[in-house]
């Protein structure tokens, strides 16, 4: 089953207020102090009678409404998620339990019939729960597999009560290719919907009509594994979770601003690179190349950049790769307004035993000073150090205590 807790954010403000979620008019947006700020998510009442959706901006949000406007707190809704979490675990087993995102997670409830009977009772009693002990509202999609229990949550529990819906093999042909636009298919984007337009497929039905081989020389393995979605087969196990190939960190930033003074620019880049170079020492770990990428605010003139840096050893030192970035970053800007910056460490490795080399001496200061920052923070906190140059134009002090890129607590 799959299981999605209605509107998690604005939901679980709408509780700390002593508010009924489904009648409360809430929005959450990202920073109530920009008209331009994103929604990252509202009440259902203000979806159905407003139009207001995750996505959409706040000047959108009319002001003689009953609307709330209230920024996130993502420390809370993390000990939410952990809370609910903890509720399925009363179900399944761990390994049978899968966080897909913070308010939608994936039970496989095969081996917990004989305890707690077939899974509409055990959606029924998952519902009570988490009404009884958190306030909230969920959503319960059954099905024979992981899709179709994704797909019954989307198209049919999350729109109506009781909140429970079952798709089975056999109700593919009134379900599964009954789903329009083929953008509310899962797994379906704009760019799929478009490649598929052009084949002449318009439909779910006609996706599963068409012809396979066609699908996987048009689409790739994308196209073939579409065709088996169609026909609603998924023979993914919950269970047998499969380990990412490759492993980077990364940190992105769309700022509040447009950006056009080049030193404080870098200074965001530096400020960055500081904390993803502070992930890969805590993990003990180096990358053997760094990606930087920056987006502009006038998309009609250009898009921004990205840039692979390969660095010729691997690295953990904030000074060496900030460098490398500021060097990169120097030779392709050229004045534009920018509005996102990304940088993200690939490629790596264990940091092992460090070899110190004749002409890498400089190193091991660079080192020290990584030390002394890192202690410093982990005692006192992020804001214990920064650089001088956060103090004007930076965003380091503002965001030291955002948690999941937003604030941790709200003011």
């Amino acid at each position: 089953m799959c299981v999605d807790v209605k509107s998690f954010f604005a939901s679980v403000e709408a509780v700390r207020r002593g508010l009924d979620p489904l009648e409360a008019y809430i929005a959450v947006v990202s920073d109530v102090r920009r008209a331009g700020a994103v929604v990252l998510a509202s009440s259902p009442r203000v979806k159905s009678e407003y139009n207001i959706k995750t996505g959409n901006r706040l000047f959108e949000i009319p002001k003689r409404s009953p609307i709330m406007v209230v920024e996130p707190n993502m420390a809370l809704y993390i000990h939410v998620n952990q809370a609910i979490q903890n509720i399925f675990r009363r179900f399944v087993a761990d390994e049978d339990l899968h966080v897909y995102s913070i308010d939608e997670s994936i039970l496989d409830v095969t081996a917990s019939h004989n305890l707690f009977g077939p899974s509409e009772a055990m959606a029924e009693a998952i519902l009570k729960m988490v009404k009884d002990e958190l306030g909230l509202i969920v959503a319960v999609g059954i099905g024979d597999n992981p899709l179709l229990a994704k797909l019954a949550l989307d198209n049919e529990a999350k729109k109506r009560p009781p909140w429970i819906a079952k798709w089975t093999y056999e109700m593919v042909p009134e379900t599964v290719w009954k789903i329009q636009p083929l953008t509310a298919f899962w797994g379906i984007s704009r760019g799929y919907d478009e490649k598929l337009k052009r084949m002449g497929i318009y439909t779910i039905e006609g996706l599963a009509h068409a012809n396979p081989v066609r699908l996987q020389k048009t689409l790739g393995v994308m196209g073939l594994q579409l065709y088996y979605h169609a026909w609603g087969l998924d023979a993914s196990i919950i269970s047998q979770k499969e380990r990412p190939k490759s492993k980077s960190y990364s940190k992105n930033q769309i700022l509040m601003r447009d950006y056009d003074v080049k030193a404080e620019i870098l200074m965001i880049i530096k400020e960055m690179v500081s904390d993803v170079c502070a992930r890969l020492r805590k993990h003990q770990e180096k990358c053997r190349e760094v990606h930087l990428g920056i987006g502009y605010s006038d998309r009609e003139l250009h898009l921004g950049f990205t840039a692979r840096i390969k660095l010729v050893r691997p690295k953990n030192s904030t000074d060496i790769i900030s460098e490398a970035a500021r060097q990169e970053f120097i030779k392709r800007w050229q004045g534009e307004p920018v509005r996102s910056v990304n940088i993200t460490a690939g490629t790596i490795v264990s940091q092992g035993l460090q070899q110190l080399e004749l002409f890498f001496e400089g190193e091991e200061k660079t080192r020290a000073i990584d030390r002394v920052v890192d202690d410093l923070r982990k005692r006192f906190g992020k804001k214990a150090i920064f650089y001088a140059g956060s103090m004007a134009g930076g965003t380091f002090l503002e965001r030291a205590d955002y948690v999941g890129g937003h604030k941790g607590k709200s003011e």
